[in-house]
């Protein structure tokens, strides 16, 4: 498969302001792991929440706060996140530049709770 990302629809997200996800690479593509790609516009944010699978991500640009667990930083162009399953996380965009990152998560049933 090669397809460009322009080809692909971004829908929005059910919790948060201003986000949308597309799936790049889902299970009926690979068998293990699914690559996503979100974007959180300017002021946006996703709610602390957390997910029944680990979560390892590819900031494309933008800057945000991200809570994960205990830590809080601010993510931004070219950092790399995991996020072990289980763990609480959110995120809020900082400045005016969307938040974009790649997720890519295992193939796998994913619970979702919204914690805030």
């Amino acid at each position: 498969m090669i397809k460009n990302i322009k080809e692909f629809e971004f829908k929005p997200l059910p919790a948060g302001v201003e986000g949308s996800m597309s799936v790049l690479i889902g299970n009926d593509i690979a068998p293990n792991f699914a690559m996503r790609k979100f974007i959180i516009k300017s002021k946006g944010s996703m709610p602390l929440h957390t997910n029944s699978v680990e979560h390892e991500q590819y900031v494309l640009s933008g800057s945000a706060k991200v809570v994960i667990g205990d830590v809080v930083k601010i993510a931004q162009k070219d950092d790399v996140l995991f996020i072990p399953a289980g763990v609480e996380h959110s995120y809020d965009v900082v400045g005016d530049e969307d938040y974009e990152f790649l997720c890519l998560v295992p193939n796998l049933e994913d619970e979702i709770k919204i914690l805030s």
